[in-house]
């Protein structure tokens, strides 16, 4: 499968550079793989289609203010894209800058742009412009103080309010970007999938290089996917088991959400060591026992499932998903999910209708 097979035409003007004024009032596109057509709603209008007793599984990892801005001993403008945190307390990045090689110094600036006590010292040369770099002082007591919105290059416009950049319920940070599909959530709305029984869980994945970084490989099997952290609690794992063991749909806020809830399947032997099954008696009255699903395992490491068009999903039954990047890998996990053809007439469709794209753009609910 080639990577060229995932393209479309974009007019930029269609890049949303700015989120909408209220959170849920952007646009909903709803594609229903049972019957392959295309519905457009309004994001409240998810309340109706859900049930009782589904699962909606988000991604609660926050966005760090991963930029950061610096100069070389020479004077040099350096800019830092913090991705990965290391066990050695280093840090993996993207360096924008010439010239900076093992050994380099970069002197971290704040928000006023004047030179700080923070010194950024690159201890190794990484693919392309990635760098592991080391501090002189822990990091985490300076990067609210002089850490900036990563928001991604395709915003050319300034946020005003960088909690627009954050999911109402993000807590644990380490994301370099924002699952985006949770921007469209409001407490409000929260509330009414509680009151009309809906079980919402979360999960964490860090958000890291990929999201950045388009497959350059001229077949999609080729490319390697960068591993990011994640991690589903064993309180979580039970709960989306008994909830989909008494019939609820597995619903995915985010491919983020569907990696770590794949990942978490196939990581899983069963409950106890036993795949959990449920009997059936056929119109003879013999009863058998199936398992119509994989169970979730609860984990925390690094994942590096890559999802494209061939991989069976084992746990996720709809997905909420934003209009994606040519070429991406969150293209690919939704073409693996959807169908290629389906999913490129449905971006067409979109096009036509003159939905907003990419992060602050409008919403996707994939049944």
């Amino acid at each position: 499968m080639n990577t060229a097979d995932f393209d479309y035409s974009l007019p930029s003007e269609l890049i949303a550079q700015r989120p909408l004024s209220q959170r849920d009032a952007s646009r909903l596109m709803v594609l229903n793989r049972a019957d392959q057509s295309i519905s457009h709603k309004t994001f409240t209008d998810i309340l109706d289609y859900f049930e009782p007793g589904d699962i909606l599984v988000a991604n609660n990892s926050r966005v760090i203010p991963a930029r950061l801005y610096g100069r070389k001993s020479t004077g040099g403008k350096v800019e830092i894209l913090l991705l990965s945190q290391e066990e050695n307390g280093r840090w993996q990045g993207m360096v924008g800058g010439k010239r900076l090689s093992e050994g380099s110094k970069i002197h971290l600036l704040d928000q006023a742009g004047e030179e700080t006590e923070l010194v950024a010292t690159v201890t190794a040369v990484l693919d392309g412009p990635q760098r592991e770099l080391s501090f002189n002082q822990p990091l985490d007591e300076w990067l609210e103080t002089i850490g900036h919105t990563p928001l991604p290059p395709y915003i050319h416009e300034h946020l005003d309010e960088p909690e627009r950049y954050q999911t109402v319920y993000s807590r644990p940070a380490g994301s370099a970007a924002a699952p985006t599909a949770g921007l469209h959530f409001t407490g409000d709305l929260l509330l009414a999938l509680r009151e009309k029984g809906i079980i919402f869980e979360t999960v964490t994945l860090h958000v890291g290089l990929d999201t950045f970084k388009p497959v350059e490989a001229e077949q999609v099997a080729q490319h390697t996917i960068h591993s990011e952290w994640a991690s589903l609690t064993p309180e979580s794992a039970k709960r989306i088991n008994e909830a989909k063991l008494a019939g609820g749909r597995l619903i995915a806020v985010g491919t983020t959400s569907v990696r770590t809830l794949e990942t978490a399947a196939l990581r899983s032997a069963g409950i106890n060591g036993t795949l959990q099954t449920i009997s059936r008696r056929d119109a003879s009255g013999e009863t058998s026992s199936f398992c119509p699903w994989k169970p979730v395992a609860a984990f925390t490491a690094p994942t590096d499932l890559f999802i494209y068009p061939g991989y069976k999903f084992r746990a996720v039954d709809a997905m909420i998903t934003n209009f994606h990047l040519p070429h991406s890998s969150l293209l690919m996990l939704v073409a693996a999910f959807v169908g290629r053809e389906f999913m490129l007439r449905a971006y067409e469709t979109a096009v036509a209708q003159k939905y907003r794209f990419f992060s602050f753009g409008d919403a996707m609910l994939i049944l």
